[in-house]
């Protein structure tokens, strides 16, 4: 298997928007995938403190034919951290997968991240099967999805428009999914709707028809509006807290220090992220941080937590959150068990941060 040549290795971009369930997506594929076969996967995170990895990680720990590489720190083609082809070129040299999923962060670049995925030095290595789109009609009353440049070019690559959540959607939302997509992407093979992240293995097959457009098509939309910036703040909550310096590249990795907590920040496409890891002898209070969780009003959040009821796994958008707001009973549902959790860590994307989060994350440690 280590001498086996690289070479038109099946190749997908499953992209969405914040929360649009692509993770989810993935697991959903991973159950799916023939036993026999090695799968890659490239996931990339707005947020400093890589989550995705670690959730998928910790629950395929029995599949030993899954490969992940996690880039943090912002869209991946333009990251002023590890670049795209280093981390592809390290995860396609360890895995030599029979097939490749991509997933970018939902405020990342995907024409941009196809650019790179069809230049020369990946023409002979990489065969670029269908683009799949995760799109959660219910957002599509909000105009900081609609209007937002990156929604659209996801819709604009997409081969296939896979409408998510549908258990969750209104009367309406179906139709306004499939209005929008005629209305503002090219034209698409076909528009699938899924719940739970069930997204059949069968709609990665088959080339996709976007690279033949793609010169023209990134002429004609606007693109590439490279406007987030790494920034890292001190820390005046707790001033044993680590706050990263500008451009560490080797974060997620890096051993944690001796007050065992590293906090960064980053913004750009108008968000902000700010996100903690903490070492594994910190051990939270499941009711205190369900509490904590619940009362934010953000845009999105995810977490891995070692508790003092086990270790849970976090995925929540805007909308869950409001429905727990709404739903008091609906707390003890708050996040999902994982077997194992190395040490724990939060990513909370948002329009503002506020500054008291990080003591009233701190006050749900256990004493």
């Amino acid at each position: 298997m280590n001498n086996k040549k690289l070479s038109s290795i099946p190749t997908n971009i499953i992209t969405g928007f914040l929360g649009a369930g692509k993770t989810s997506a993935i697991l959903h594929l991973l159950k799916q995938k023939p036993e026999n076969e090695r799968w890659a996967i490239l996931v990339n995170e707005f947020g400093e403190i890589g989550v995705d990895g670690s959730l998928l990680e910790a629950q395929t720990l029995n599949n030993k034919n899954v490969f992940i590489q996690e880039v943090s720190g912002g869209c991946m083609c333009c990251s002023s951290g590890i670049t795209m082809p280093i981390a592809l070129n390290k995860l396609l040299k360890v895995s030599k997968p029979d097939r490749l999923l991509i997933e970018p962060t939902g405020l990342g670049h995907p024409i941009e991240v196809l650019k790179v995925l069809s230049n020369q030095y990946y023409q002979d290595v990489l065969s670029l099967e269908k683009t799949i789109t995760l799109v959660d009609a219910r957002n599509l009353a909000d105009k900081r999805y609609t209007e937002h440049v990156i929604f659209n070019q996801q819709l604009l690559i997409a081969d296939t428009i896979v409408g998510s959540k549908t258990d969750l959607y209104r009367a309406e939302d179906k139709q306004a999914l499939i209005d929008y997509g005629n209305t503002e992407a090219r034209e698409f093979e076909d528009i699938v709707f899924i719940e739970n992240g069930e997204l059949p293995i069968c709609l990665l097959a088959g080339k996709t028809q976007y690279t033949r457009q793609l010169n023209s098509q990134i002429n004609q939309a606007k693109t590439h509006l490279h406007n987030h910036t790494n920034t890292h703040r001190s820390d005046h909550l707790a001033k044993d807290i680590v706050t990263t310096p500008l451009n560490d590249q080797s974060l997620n990795e890096k051993s944690l220090p001796e007050s065992g907590v590293i906090k960064a920040i980053n913004k750009g496409e108008g968000f902000q992220s700010i996100g903690w890891r903490f070492s594994a002898n910190k051990i939270f209070d499941r009711a205190k941080l369900n509490n904590f969780i619940a009362s934010l009003n953000v845009t999105r959040l995810k977490a891995v937590f070692i508790t003092n009821e086990g270790n849970f796994a976090y995925n929540l958008t805007e909308i869950d959150l409001i429905a727990f707001k709404n739903d008091t009973e609906s707390k003890i549902n708050i996040g999902s068990k994982l077997t194992e959790c190395d040490e724990s860590r939060i990513e909370i994307i948002c329009s503002k941060i506020d500054d008291i989060w990080q003591e009233k994350l701190l006050s749900c440690l256990s004493k």
